[in-house]
């Protein structure tokens, strides 16, 4: 079988590594399409999988209308000469118009719930895999599943945290450090929302580094008085370093997922709200702030726990315990697909087979 997986940020190739993986494996091949936007490239190269980039996104109304119409054509050019038999992505509506005007199924993979993106996608899709934690309604093209995206990647079947990571921060073994984000908000569902202002990153930031090396990973360029606390190392490093840190604060909802299956206390402020959050949540493994106001707070009763990192590896347990490999899931559902979608909506338990 002939894959083509349209990438769209970098969580995304995390996403279909593990499965693209498994599939060759299994004699299937794969080609990878994305933008130029932060470490796509990077870690398609990193992972050696066979890619082709369309240049770069588009970030005002005007360039993503353009942007819509020039990928579109480009994804149809190279799904001419692909030939994929199956278009995948995570809600992107080039692989699914190509897809579609090719006579191919698209799947797609959606935790965000952006319902602009969603309706310029989801007519164009035979399936879109959610979480049972999605708490929208796609209608009869959805199947759920007890998992997240990040355990596509974390899950312990799949990842084991490397030490070597603190010399690649280069800084002493054990040092407590800990891990800020703050995104551009540029993309299409950050319109009107917020998380923290410039002097509460300031505040945050001069708290935290009379305790900790603060290491700050932004999506757009720093202000230059962060530019010393930019974190630098190779993107596939990244995990290495959110399983180590004592603890996540950012406005970024990927990492902050990837912190709590990794079993890193996280705060996650953004107005920004999903039905993964919600849930783990519940875990008590993140803690969500529509703004800046209290996290100060909570994170002087988070240091009054006692060995915090274990306390929250007993929790992470939990929620493993709980959800699927859904790398395995994902694998078993496109090799039988249509049969699998048929299969879910027959005995939507069926799913927990991949524990």
């Amino acid at each position: 079988m002939n894959i083509l997986i349209d990438i769209g940020h970098p969580g995304h190739v995390h996403l279909f590594k593990n499965f693209a993986k498994e599939m060759q494996q299994k004699g299937h091949h794969f080609l990878f399409t994305c933008r130029q936007k932060e470490f796509e490239i990077e870690l398609l190269k990193s992972e050696g999988f066979e890619y082709v980039s369309f240049g770069k996104k588009y970030n005002t109304t005007i360039g993503k209308v353009w942007g819509l119409a020039k990928f579109d054509f480009m994804m149809l050019m190279q799904g001419l000469k692909f030939k994929p038999d199956i278009f995948m992505s995570h809600g992107s509506p080039y692989a699914a118009h190509a897809a579609a005007v090719l006579g191919k199924p698209h799947i797609s993979m959606e935790d965000t719930g952006n319902m602009e993106q969603v309706k310029l996608y989801l007519p164009f899709t035979k399936s879109v895999l959610t979480s049972t934690a999605f708490h929208k309604d796609l209608g009869e093209k959805q199947i759920q599943y007890a998992g997240y995206h990040e355990l596509a990647y974390l899950h312990p079947n799949y990842f084991t945290p490397n030490d070597q990571i603190f010399d690649i921060l280069n800084i002493e073994k054990g040092t407590p450090y800990v891990i800020l984000r703050f995104v551009s908000w540029n993309a299409s569902h950050d319109v009107n929302q917020s998380g923290l202002t410039i002097d509460e990153k300031r505040e945050l930031i001069d708290v935290l580094k009379k305790r900790y090396k603060v290491f700050i990973s932004s999506e757009g360029n720093l202000p230059e008085e962060f530019a010393t606390y930019q974190i630098k190392i190779p993107p596939e490093e990244m995990h290495n370093a959110l399983a180590f840190a004592h603890l996540f604060i950012g406005e970024g909802a990927t990492m902050a997922s990837e912190c709590v299956v990794l079993g890193t206390p996280a705060i996650y402020i953004n107005s920004i709200m999903a039905g993964t959050i919600d849930d783990q949540v519940e875990y008590g493994l993140l803690f969500n702030y529509q703004k800046g106001e209290g996290v100060l707070e909570k994170i002087k009763s988070l240091e009054r726990i006692p060995n915090l990192k274990k306390t929250f590896q007993e929790k992470r347990e939990q929620l493993l315990e709980d959800k699927i490999d859904v790398t395995a899931f994902m694998v078993w559902f496109v090799e039988h697909f249509p049969e699998s979608h048929n299969t879910i909506k027959n005995n939507p338990k069926h799913h927990l087979s991949f524990k």
